[in-house]
């Protein structure tokens, strides 16, 4: 067999989690991911970590992930570390994310960053459902290289969108795609190191617009009613600590949680 014929082999991973006023209700895994269940802290809901036992993304991976939460219930869905994406031979690695908050509860949905090394290809998707009177609170961070390493992210391409349903009605879609070019142009990035996105779906938003502004230096909008809009843009750390002193500010103040990280964060 000629060495062009071989065929990769591929993660194809898949996580379900479904979530009652009384606790986890339905629970589906397929590796490699995985979802564990630290002991929350005090004031604090249900805690789910999801993990990725590879370790990363190559091209041609595919994980899906969903989070339901019924009515009056209560969860907070973060990661343990940051997502790597490597290197990638052609294909694209694909991350799917649906959440579904049903009506009054609560979800706090805040995976670290994605890394992506130099030669990734990422395609991903994020689709939420918020049922009237709920909160979602959620976020997204993308680091372009491995920084730490004086690595930039110079080949590949990245996709990006998200797509909020308030209401049972699309609210808020918004979509990015990066190529090397777009890294330092200045149109685009202009020689960003890191992007990030924060948002806030919740009855009262607009009422913490003013908190919100004062953590981004004013990069917070209200697009529509009951939606609250935080961005990042600049160098990896300086994205990484406007999201960490975001949460326990909106989470304090939104959702009247302690005003802390989620532990893993800390980790």
């Amino acid at each position: 067999m000629r060495e062009s014929d071989a065929r990769h082999q591929r993660a194809e991973g898949e996580a379900r989690l479904e979530v009652g006023p009384g606790g986890i209700t339905r629970l589906y895994q397929k590796a490699p991911l995985r979802l564990l269940f630290p002991t929350p802290e005090p004031g604090e809901p249900l805690q789910a970590a999801l993990v990725n036992t590879a370790g990363g993304l190559a091209g041609g991976d595919a994980v899906r992930a969903a989070v339901t939460l019924a009515a009056g219930a209560q969860a907070l869905v973060t990661t343990p570390a940051a997502e790597k994406l490597y290197t990638s031979l052609g294909p694209v690695a694909l991350l799917r994310t649906h959440i579904e908050v049903g009506e009054g509860a609560a979800l706090e949905y805040l995976p670290q960053e994605a890394i992506l090394f130099d030669g990734a290809r990422l395609d991903r998707r994020t689709e939420a459902h918020v049922a009237p009177g709920a909160t979602l609170l959620a976020c997204e961070s993308l680091v372009l290289g491995r920084i730490a390493r004086g690595e930039a992210w110079r080949r590949g391409t990245a996709r990006e969108s998200w797509r909020l349903h308030l209401d049972g009605r699309l609210a808020w879609a918004d979509a990015l795609a990066l190529d090397e070019a777009a890294r330092d142009a200045p149109h685009a990035l202009d020689g960003a190191e890191a992007l990030g996105l924060m948002l806030l779906a919740h009855p009262d938003a607009a009422r913490h617009r003013d908190l919100a502004r004062e953590l981004t230096q004013g990069q917070a909008s209200l697009p529509r009613p009951g939606l609250l809009l935080l961005r990042f843009l600049g160098t990896a750390g300086a994205v990484r600590a406007g999201i960490t002193a975001a949460i326990p500010a909106l989470r304090s103040a939104a959702l009247g949680r302690p005003a802390t990280l989620p532990r893993l964060w800390t980790c």
